[in-house]
């Protein structure tokens, strides 16, 4: 439906529009979130598709806004103000095309009209369960403003056309296509049928949906895709195996071949290396001697060298004194510019340093100066040195600087420098002086200064240069005669070297000749190895690849079935998963699709070892439980496994403990679950979700659909308004401990539904391992052991052999040169010799710890049998339930705590009997009376079959009886009382194989069976010849069950004492001190109520008793009181105090909250100390998982006279009787109250002939009267007996009696045991005619309490002062409800019938009625037939009755009119149509007519037949026009009103006052057909007849009350005449006989004073004390039960 719906969305370019529910998400949000959506229609005009299912209800509230939104599309108070300005903004333009005035109200509706526009609603809801029918009735938008499209189930066609498209679009290739596409058919439609079948015979709903179908499709394409690349694989591995081994004995040979080519040049090529290096060992001499003599050569050459560089580094020290200098005058010249020096050119009379300077340069440049006379010595001439400056020195600058660059400094002549020594000796040549004239003649100065120095340094180095340049010639001889030497040298080792490298070449070859043939040598050891290795596996391996090769055909077959288990098998049982496979298989071979004989899930998915490991980590061994195993293991969807016993949850748990990534466990009770949930995908760890219940929490949606989407390189999922990332490795696991789970189809479809109910061999496998732990724990620590070592030593193997195939397979090249592969198979070979013979010796081990288990495995199959015998308890009552964990406990003490003994045979016997009773009285403890003798029938039949003395085929006559009439065409009834009843259940006996001939050998031996059949005890007579010797235990039930069907009950109490031990039959009583014995502080008690009991007085006495009621808190549960009980519980817990909660079935709400809170309690942080108390009514609400682990109890009031006695008792000391003063008074009125507390308890097992309301009279009644007898025996001299009688009828017990006619039994009996007679007589006073009870003379409890138990078990009803005819009433009732609850605890249920559907058998009574219903009266034409007359009261009388019947015949027709159109969904199916259907289905009347109808308690089919009787009964009135002469009194609809009809005509007649007027009663016992013989009406009063009396007779002959003939419980009494007497008094010894409606007696009071059932007392004569009917409860009715 989804699917659909958003395809057509983004057909049409529409928005889907869903919400998305996560936790926490109510009624707010989901209101925004559709105010989003329709403001998306409405302010920005876009289609919407509102996409609703049911499973996103949270709260019925939703329903109720869609509702309105289909309606009118809009939610009242939905917007906002600013949400009201974004739609007026929005629509003003639209609003004036329209032409409306944009007013708010107009803008608003302008809003609306575009919203209906453009939202589409579609709800996705299931049909299935009553909430769509419930929501059609209460939002009847959903019908009127939807358009209603079925989902009904795919037909075969679609299944095929689906299958077909799904394999094509995937390019499934498959031999058989056609085949297989109807093989896919034939699965869905078979699955289809079985879960209609597994619904009637389980009570289990399984849904198969397309879903279900489209899962199988890629269910079987993933597994075949799977199984071929898997198969094909390990194909190609096995090849490539052989290949290699093959490849590695062919080279065998040829690496022989090779060895032997090799040796003769291996030992030529020695030859040649020894003479190498002879010559060598010459050459290398003959190199020595040169080499000796350069190297004297070059010490020569190094020693000259030396000498020389010391010689020149001499020269070198004298000539860096002088080189600063110089380096100072060259610098000082670089700086200097041609401008410094034109400017000097250019000075007519020049300072004196600068002339000082220039004659300086002159002097060194050897140029001459001009003879100038001298100024101070005229006719002198001196040497003017300026003018030769300006012209021949500062004339060109450039070329000056050149010159003085250039100078040749190291050959100055000596005549210069003695030219130039005066001025470098005077004063005034300073070149800091003449700087200050001229920077270009201070650097000439420096110059001049520096080149002094230096010639004079150069002076004194010069002869060190003479001698550096000889030594350099020496060198330079030297060094020519060390190179030849060494020219010399380096041709020998040349030579040496080429002789050398063909040493070597020769010594390489020689090695890689010895290499060669050493690696030959080990390639022929790998080859061995590898041969010797893998030798074994070549054949096996060989066999593989053939087989696989077959397999590679079969697969298709093979997955198919494999796919249809995953997909479907699921939820089913052993029986019906072996069931479909076989199906399968045979559809196979019909459609000529090959697969293997043996083919199933397992075969085709299972891993031998894998399954293997699963077994350690606790998955139960057997079939059911493996295939659950590999369905978890393949399925895609998340598996919600129905897991009661939790094998499931400890084999997930165990097996998450090795999960690398983490393994974490919630519930939806934990309030961070989702956070959990989220940590887990995010990290990949293992998540299990525990004990959810029906319904799972919306936000997990996005989990179970795994709707993860692709984001880079990983996955995101959306969670709520998170995304999360999403990892690989999660997983998530769901289980429920819900016994019988109904998941609706939403659900089913998201998850893999998984039954893990445990099975009897699973079972019994965990309890062999319990008993042999406990009995041997040597034994059982062994075989663990050796179960986890082979489940080792396999998957080692396994490991090995893919390792070895996965090296085969990827080594390149020769795989003799790959080592690693050789040793890897050396290695695994050894390994896996080792585990094959630990394997032999493991094998040897197990099977002899298997025969000593074995041993125990009787015990083993008694406890499996009898966890089944309490597992079924839950369908009698929900609150019976037990939990594997809680039974395997007992059982463990119960081996612990059994009689030891050391004969092996002796002891086993002792553990099962032990076992078996320690269980039956620890769960009689938690049953009702009622229940207790069912449960040891029930264990009792289950120990038996297991011990196969069961015949299925007579314990299904027994607890199922006749489902055929035998009586049509079959042997008359041979006598009267024998009945066609009786007689039908005769001839269905006769049919077991045990009973042939017996319905011809009982006509036979008629007075023989009449023994039977009129005994008291019945079941006690044995049988006439042959049968008494013939017949079984089982089969003698099967006789009586058809012939006294009455004594049934303690026939099977008789049965159970014989077969498994009278033990079994005698509950426990009630011990409040042992219950707490068995709890720990996790554990709650719970009390289980039934009406009148309160267990609440006994927990505070017990409290007190234990010294705790200082510490104990008490709260009764209802509204409002959840959170006051959590304080209590958290506060107890801390302190170590008692908490009891009572009446919790009252708080159904609050019960989530209970579970959670019980789940949560951990010993290791409360007081051991605490406790849980719990009280409930039994109810469907109260949390299993609290029941199935807490300690329960009953505590009503014990059934049986004896069991009541004995109780009360229990509380009553020998210090009482001390206590009064007068013990002989006291202990016989005590007794004579016990006795009356018991009777009237006890007497309401018989139903309305005991009561006609049950009382809850309670133990504190008995106590109040015990108290107020000891006050009065003592305080009065005379006992006040009336008063005794008064307060203990009247006001003790009597407080609580509200009938009439139960008021005056409740004295009646009281004053048969308060009495002087029975102080006076002693025990000589007899309570009853049989003598067997009275007071007895005792002296101190314990006399009392053996006098008790000496009273029949099961007491006759005259013990109650009933007669013997109601045990027959009673004991058939009991008798049915225990076979009733049999076919519940041991059947597995039902099937059969006609294979109509429900549907079909309502519709066909409907119309079955509808055809017959009478036509309603004309009330005109009745108007004037019977005008309202002063004379004739009967005129209104037959009138109002008419109108009555018209009444219910308008609302027969009417409803039944209604009904079968809407069966046919014509019109709503309203609650009260269906309630009509419902109570036809199982043959009940319905509510709406049984209101406006007759009081009946007849089932329809009679009450139909009596509805027709009683309107011809007035139609013939009508006929007759007056009143007729004799009336049906149990045709009249309302008899009160006839009767004071019939007394006012009298009144009027006579002219009577009315008031003085009452009925006299005259039997009539001489009619026998009063309609025939009655002619004519009385003058006075009216006839009538149709009454019946139960409890005693009415005799013809002495015209008055009898006893009741044997087994016949109604009988009819005569015809009456009611005459009206004025002033009558009635005589007292006639028994004033209560007369009702029908059989239940019990009514209520109408506002006119009537009662609803009472009609009136008919005055009868007796000749015996009134008493004895009034305690015989004895009445008349107006109608029976059929």
């Amino acid at each position: 439906r989804q699917s659909l719906t958003r395809l057509s969305s983004y057909m049409n370019e529409s928005e889907c529009f869903q919400i998305e529910v996560a936790k926490g998400y109510g009624m707010t949000e989901f209101k925004d979130d559709v105010k989003k959506c329709l403001m998306k229609c409405g302010v920005e005009d876009k289609v919407q598709i509102f996409l609703f299912c049911d499973t996103q209800i949270v709260k019925e509230d939703f329903v109720e806004a869609i509702n309105n939104v289909l309606n009118s599309g809009d939610v009242p108070n939905l917007y906002a103000n600013e949400d009201m300005e974004s739609i007026s903004t929005s629509c003003r333009q639209l609003c004036q095309n329209m032409g409306m005035q944009p007013n708010k109200a107009n803008l608003f509706s302008a809003y609306l009209s575009r919203v209906k526009k453009n939202v589409h609603v579609v709800l996705a809801f299931s049909p299935v369960g009553d909430s769509f029918r419930n929501r059609l009735r209460m939002f009847p938008s959903l019908v009127n403003c939807c358009t209603i499209d079925w989902f009904r189930e795919w037909p075969a066609e679609a299944l095929y056309s689906v299958a077909k498209q799904q394999l094509q679009a995937k390019q499934v290739s498959l031999p058989n296509f056609e085949g297989s596409l109807k093989l896919f058919q034939v699965i869905h439609l078979s699955v289809e049928r079985a879960s209609k079948r597994f619904l009637e015979v389980k009570k289990r709903q399984v849904y198969i949906t397309p879903t279900s179908y489209l899962e199988l499709l890629s269910s079987f394409v993933g597994v075949l895709a799977m199984k071929r690349q898997q198969v094909g694989i390990q194909q190609k591995r096995y090849k490539v195996g052989l290949e290699k081994i093959g490849d590695a004995e062919q080279q065998v040979s040829g690496l022989q071949t090779m060895l032997v080519e090799k040796k003769p040049v291996l030992e030529r090529t020695q030859v040649e290396v020894a003479e190498m290096m002879e010559v060598i060992k010459v050459d290398k001499a003959a190199a020595q001697e040169v080499s000796t003599k350069v190297a004297k050569e070059e010490a020569e050459a190094k020693q000259k060298a030396a000498q020389t560089q010391a010689i020149k580094d001499d020269a070198q020290r004298d000539l860096d004194e002088a080189l600063p200098a110089l380096d100072v005058a060259v610098q000082c010249l670089r700086k200097l510019k041609t401008d410094h020096i034109r400017e000097v050119k250019v000075l007519t009379n020049p300072p004196g340093g600068v002339r000082l300077a220039c004659e300086a340069i002159c002097v060194m440049f050897q140029l001459k100066p001009v003879k100038k006379p001298d100024p101070n010595t005229p006719g002198k001439k001196i040497d003017d040195y300026w003018e030769t400056s300006q012209k021949d020195i500062l004339a060109d600058a450039k070329g000056l600087l050149d010159r003085l660059f250039n100078f040749d400094k190291d050959n100055i002549p000596d005549k210069v420098i003695q030219a130039i020594t005066p001025y470098m000796e005077r004063e005034d040549f300073d070149p800091a002086a003449i700087k200050k004239a001229s920077i270009a003649c201070e650097a000439l100065c420096l110059w001049v200064g520096a080149m002094y120095k230096y010639h004079f340094v150069a002076k004194a180095v010069e002869p060190k240069r003479q001698l550096l340049r000889e030594a350099e010639a020496d060198l330079g001889d030297c060094m020519a005669k060390l190179e030849v030497a060494q020219s010399s040298l380096r041709e020998v080792q040349n030579k040496i070297k080429k002789l050398e490298s063909d040493y070597n070449t020769a010594v390489a070859k020689q090695e890689s000749l010895v290499q060669d043939m050493a690696l030959c040598e080990v390639k022929l050891e790998r080859a061995h190895k590898l041969i010797g290795g893998l030798g074994g596996e070549k054949a096996r391996w060989g066999e593989n690849v053939v087989q696989l090769t077959e397999q590679l055909e079969l697969l298709p077959g093979d997955c198919i079935v494999a796919a249809g288990m995953v997909s479907y098998a699921g939820p089913f049982t052993s029986e019906i998963r072996t069931e479909f496979e076989e199906e399968w298989l045979r559809e196979l071979d019909k459609e000529g699709i090959s697969h293997n004989k043996e083919c199933n899930m397992r075969s085709v998915l299972g891993e031998p070892v894998k399954i293997q490991q699963w077994v350690v980590y606790s998955l139960p061994n057997d079939a059911l439980s493996i295939e659950n195993g590999i369905i978890i293991d393949r399925s895609r969807r998340w598996p919600l496994m129905i897991d009661p016993q939790r094998q499931a949850n400890k084999y997930i748990k165990n097996m998450g403990k090795d999960i690398e990534t983490g393994f974490d466990v919630c519930k939806l009770s934990e309030p961070k679950f989702l956070q959990t949930l989220e940590l887990g995908i995010q990290f990949g760890k293992w998540v299990l979700l525990e004990n959810i219940g029906l319904n799972l929490d919306p936000a997990l949606e996005p989990i179970l659909q795994q709707q993860k989407v692709k984001d880079g390189s990983g996955y995101v999922i959306k969670l709520g308004d998170k995304s999360i990332s999403y990892s690989d490795t999660f997983k998530f696991f769901l289980t429920t401990t819900l016994p019988n789970p109904h998941y609706s189809p939403e659900t089913s479809v998201k998850v893999t539904l998984l039954n893990f109910a445990i099975t009897p061999i699973g079972l019994e496998d965990q309890m062999l391992g319990i008993v042999v732990a406990k009995e041997r724990p040597d034994l059982e620590e062994q075989k663990s052991q050796l179960v986890k070592d082979n489940a080792k030593m396999n998957k080692q193997l396994k490991e090995i052999e893919d390792e070895i195939l996965h090296l085969l397979s990827t080594s390149e090249g020769d795989v003799l040169e790959d080592d690693k592969l050789v040793d890897k198979v050396t290695a695994s070979k050894q390994v896996s010799l080792e585990i094959a013979e630990k394997q032999e010796v493991a094998k040897v081990t197990e099977g002899d710890i298997d025969q000593a288990r074995e041993s125990y495995r009787p015990v083993a199959y008694r406890t499996a049998v009898l966890f089944f015998a309490i597992v079924e308890l839950s369908n009698i009552d929900p609150m019976y339930q037990y939990s594997l964990q809680w039974f395997q406990q007992l059982f463990q003490i119960a081996v612990d705590q059994a009689p030891k003994s050391d004969v092996f045979q002796e002891r086993l016997d002792i553990l099962q009997d032990f076992f078996t009773e320690s269980l039956y009285q620890n769960i009689c403890r938690g049953l009702f009376e009622k229940d207790k003798t069912l449960f040891s029938f029930a264990l009792c039949i289950r120990i038996m079959k297991g011990d196969d003395r069961i015949d299925d085929s007579e314990l299904r006559f027994l607890m199922v009886g006749p489902t055929t009439d035998m009586l049509e065409g079959g042997p008359k009834i041979p006598a009267d009382w024998v009945g066609p009843q009786r007689w039908n259940e005769i001839l269905t006996l006769s049919n077991l194989p045990a009973f042939q001939g017996f319905e011809k050998s009982f006509p036979l031996g008629l007075e023989e069976f009449k023994v039977i059949y009129d005994s008291v005890e019945a079941e006690k007579e044995p049988l006439p010849d042959p049968w008494e010797k013939t017949v079984t235990p089982l089969q003698r039930l099967c006789f009586i069950r058809a012939m006294r069907i009455d004594c049934l009950k303690s026939a099977v109490i008789n049965f159970i004492s014989k077969e498994i031990g009278h033990k079994f039959v005698e509950p426990p009583t009630f011990d409040i001190a042992k219950s707490y014995g068995d709890s720990v502080n996790t554990t709650p008690l719970i009390f289980i109520l039934s009406p009148g009991t309160d267990p609440v007085a006994d927990v505070i006495r017990f409290a007190e008793k234990l010294g705790m009621s200082k510490r104990f808190d008490s709260i009764s549960l209802g509204q409002g009181q959840g959170p006051k009980a959590t304080r209590m519980i958290d506060s107890a817990r801390q302190s170590g105090g008692w908490v009891l909660l009572s009446n919790c079935h009252l708080m159904e709400s609050w019960m989530s909250s209970l579970e959670a809170m019980v789940e949560q309690l951990d010993p290791e942080t409360m007081s051991n100390n605490f406790r849980l108390w719990l009280t409930s009514m039994p109810a469907k609400s109260f949390p299993v998982q609290v029941l199935q682990n807490g300690v329960k109890m009953t505590n009503e009031p014990p059934s049986g006279l004896r069991a009541n006695l004995l109780r009360s008792y229990t509380i009553i000391t020998d210090k009482l009787f001390e206590e009064s003063e007068k013990p002989d008074v006291f202990k016989p009125l005590l007794f004579g109250f016990c006795f009356f507390h018991a009777v009237v308890q006890d007497r309401r097992k018989f139903g309305a002939i005991g009561w006609n309301i049950p009382y809850g009279f309670t133990p504190e009644d008995l106590a109040v009267c015990r108290q107020q007898l000891m006050l009065f025996v003592n305080k009065y001299e005379d006992v006040p007996y009336k008063v005794l009688n008064f307060l203990g009828a009247k006001i003790n017990y009597g407080g609580r009696v509200t009938d009439a006619q139960d008021k005056l039994l409740i004295s009646t009996i009281l004053a048969t045991y308060i009495c002087p007679e029975a102080v006076k007589n002693k025990d000589q006073y007899k309570y009853s005619s049989s003598g067997l009870y009275y007071a007895p003379q005792a002296e101190t409890v314990e006399d009392y309490v053996e006098y008790i138990r000496g009273m029949p078990l099961y007491p006759m009803p005259e013990a109650f002062g009933l007669h013997d005819n109601c045990n027959i009433t009673c004991a058939q009732d009991e008798a049915f409800k225990l076979l009733l609850g049999m076919q519940l605890m041991v059947s597995s249920g039902g099937g059969g019938g006609d294979g109509k559907s429900a549907d079909d058998v309502m519709d066909t009574t409907a119309k079955s009625i509808q055809e017959k219903l009478p036509t309603a009266f004309a009330l005109d034409v009745c108007e004037k037939i019977f005008p309202t007359m002063y004379e004739e009261s009967m005129n209104t009388v037959v009138k109002q009755e008419c109108l009555r019947y018209n009444k219910l015949l308008w609302s027969m027709d009417s409803s039944l009119k209604a009904f079968r159109k809407a069966i046919k969904g014509l019109i709503v199916m309203t609650a009260e149509l269906e309630e009509v259907g419902k109570s036809m289905y199982v043959n009940e009347v319905p509510e709406l007519w049984s209101k406006k109808g007759p009081l009946s308690l007849k089932p329809l089919s009679s009450w139909f037949l009596d509805i027709i009787a009683r309107v011809t009964f007035f139609q013939n009135w009508n006929e007759l026009g007056r009143t007729p002469p004799v009336h049906w009194i149990s045709g009249i609809f309302f008899p009160q009103a006839f009767f004071t009809g019939a007394m006012q005509n009298f009144a009027r007649r006579h002219n009577e006052e009315i008031d003085l007027l009452s009925y006299s009663h005259k039997a009539m016992d001489e009619i026998v057909d009063p309609k025939r013989e009655l002619t004519s009406p009385p003058e006075d009063g009216v006839y009538i007849y149709g009454l019946f009396m139960e409890g005693a007779r009415w005799d013809s002959d002495t015209h008055q009350v009898e006893e009741s003939q044997p087994k016949t419980l109604f009988t009819d009494l005569p015809t009456f005449w009611f005459l009206p007497v004025k002033d009558r008094k009635p005589n007292p010894a006639d028994y004033r006989c209560p007369t009702y409606k029908v059989l239940s007696r019990k009514g209520t009071l109408l506002t006119t004073g009537h009662s609803t059932n009472f009609v009136l007392f008919l005055e009868l004569p007796t000749n015996q004390a009134t008493s004895k009917w009034i305690k015989a409860g004895v009445a008349a009715f107006l109608a029976l039960k059929h």
